[in-house]
């Protein structure tokens, strides 16, 4: 989420490994806030940052700055100690870091055409990846050591996609996920699912990392749009959930377990067994929910699925109700905090919790009040 246009104030938008805190870097700094309450925890103000990253809950920060100081080069990592409030160290490199991402076990920078993957604690390089062009710094990162995957571009021509073990160092399988150039993907935290949408941005599509293959699609829209990020639920809790937010300003949820279930139902009709490729197909649009104009059109957005719910009847499996918590931060300045019913009819209903601004936000001068 760095190098963006510097029309908007907010350079770059984070969350953490549990989604429990974020970070923004701004034209003057960076700052980070508390999920759940929104505290403004810690701010620093010396100038423009493109990345700002966390590692958990810790004071350790990776940040690169926005070149247009000389002291804060976008060619320049540093990790940060908010404790202190001082460098730990710093790793300079050629060209300029287009991301950052960094478990309690590695730390990955990427370049343009090259990505770095060192280990967090002695800061040696153990490989180096060498990738097609890559000059938004397009990738997806499952931190959970047990299930440690990087993915990245693997074609400027086409949309497919390698997926790279982190703790092995070497490559796990090449997805071949659209026809278009990639956009936007994601892992899930446990990396069973990988998430992708195209530079068309009319379909997204979730693919199984065990077996590097296509799994359900979904129809996001009928005309194109920018697909700005995407968002599984926690898979500790609900991973089956998918969000998207898009340059035409709607919030889109996916609900893989219904569309799952869709599916298996299709693979046993006689259409599904005389056309088996249809059940891999676009999928009903029941099983997404659109909330429109959640932030206005065409503004850089980024949401995460913070927590996610659901009730259901053990006696016949059905879902009874499904409640999800999605937060948003737009890059004209505003954190937004959304919640989404659906009851057992598949009714959906919206909320919005609570919104922020995030550049007016006062620190919290007494943590402990």
């Amino acid at each position: 989420m760095a190098n963006q246009p510097s029309t908007y104030p907010i350079l770059c938008a984070s969350f953490n490994q549990d989604n429990s805190y974020f970070a923004v870097g701004t034209k003057l700094g960076f700052k980070i806030f508390q999920a759940d309450t929104g505290r403004l925890c810690y701010e620093k103000d010396i100038g423009a940052f493109s990345i700002v990253e966390m590692r958990y809950s810790s004071s350790l920060l990776a940040i690169v700055g926005a070149g247009e100081q000389p002291a804060l080069s976008p060619r320049r990592l540093c990790l940060f100690n908010t404790t202190t409030g001082s460098p730990l160290q710093e790793l300079n490199f050629l060209t300029s870091v287009l991301a950052v991402r960094l478990n309690k076990q590695r730390l990955l920078v990427l370049l343009e055409d090259k990505t770095f993957i060192y280990d967090i604690d002695s800061l040696s390089i153990l490989s180096t990846i060498d990738t097609v062009p890559n000059p938004k710094g397009l990738c997806a990162f499952s931190h959970r050591p047990d299930a440690c995957f990087l993915a990245l571009p693997a074609s400027t021509a086409k949309g497919s996609v390698l997926v790279y073990n982190v703790m092995d160092l070497q490559s796990h399988c090449e997805i071949e996920a659209h026809r278009s150039p990639l956009a936007a993907m994601v892992l899930s935290s446990d990396g069973t699912y990988l998430a992708t949408a195209s530079e068309q941005g009319t379909i997204v599509r979730v693919h199984t990392v065990s077996e590097g293959t296509k799994y359900l699609s979904f129809r996001r829209g009928t005309y194109p749009s920018t697909i700005f990020s995407l968002s599984f639920g926690s898979s500790l809790e609900l991973p089956d959930v998918l969000a998207a937010t898009s340059s035409s300003g709607s919030l889109h949820v996916f609900m893989l377990d219904s569309a799952i279930n869709q599916r298996s139902k299709t693979s046993g009709s006689f259409i599904g067994s005389i056309i088996p490729g249809s059940i891999s197909d676009v999928l009903d649009p029941a099983h997404h929910h659109v909330l429109h104009k959640a932030v206005p059109e065409g503004v850089r957005s980024y949401a995460v699925i913070r927590k996610a719910t659901k009730v259901v009847d053990n006696s016949t499996s059905q879902v009874l109700s499904f409640r999800a918590v999605i937060s948003i931060i737009s890059y004209n300045g505003y954190f937004q905090e959304c919640i989404l019913s659906i009851n057992h009819k598949n009714e959906a209903a919206w909320s919005l919790d609570c919104e922020y601004s995030l550049l007016t936000a006062i620190p919290d001068t007494n943590p402990a009040s």
